[in-house]
């Protein structure tokens, strides 16, 4: 497999090596070993999925102070995948990367503890996969506003379909119950 860093540290690009012929293709979508040469080391306990229609937008999730990593794919269709720094003390707080995810590029996000999460599909539909290293828990479930100015993250549609949840949620500035950095 191949592990991309990106502007963010912590947060990897991984793309699985994919075997393919006439067939049709095979790929391994997590061997422990590999994900722990570069310190994805936790166990994972939790897969979820989800489908969303076009201009459907997840997010910014977290949890705290139970929080999850995540190793996000898609396994249908396109989205844009986000992943924001939002531990308070990170040299790197407010600050996100964005990663187009495809079922054609086979690509996963590793998104640490600590960072907020979210993705808004650009295909007609998308089956969405991620594998948490803890449970979740919806009493420690944190949201930041999708569009938070402070933020900055071109979503790439105009008017996403959000949940009432992710509508109301405050900006990141008044965000209560941050993880710390270093604490995680």
């Amino acid at each position: 497999m191949n592990v991309i860093k990106t502007e963010l540290p912590e947060v990897l690009i991984v793309e699985p090596k994919l075997f393919g012929d006439q067939r049709g293709f095979f790929l391994e979508t997590y061997q422990a070993p590999r994900y722990v040469e570069h310190g994805i080391t936790r166990p994972f306990v939790q897969d979820n999925m989800s489908r969303s229609a076009y201009g459907v937008l997840r997010g910014l999730h977290l949890q705290n102070p139970i929080t999850q990593g995540k190793l996000v794919t898609v396994l249908r269709g396109k989205v844009l995948d986000v992943a924001v720094d939002v531990r308070v003390g990170s040299p790197n707080f407010g600050k996100h990367v964005a990663v187009e995810l495809s079922e054609d590029n086979r690509r996963q996000l590793w998104v640490p503890r600590g960072f907020a999460h979210g993705f808004v599909v650009l295909s007609e539909t998308a089956d969405f996969f991620y594998k948490c290293d803890d449970f979740y828990s919806p009493k420690d479930e944190l949201s930041i506003r999708w569009n938070d100015p402070a933020i900055g993250i071109d979503w790439g549609v105009d008017k996403p379909q959000l949940s009432a949840k992710d509508a109301d949620a405050p900006l990141l500035a008044d965000a209560s119950n941050l993880p710390t950095y270093g604490q995680i």
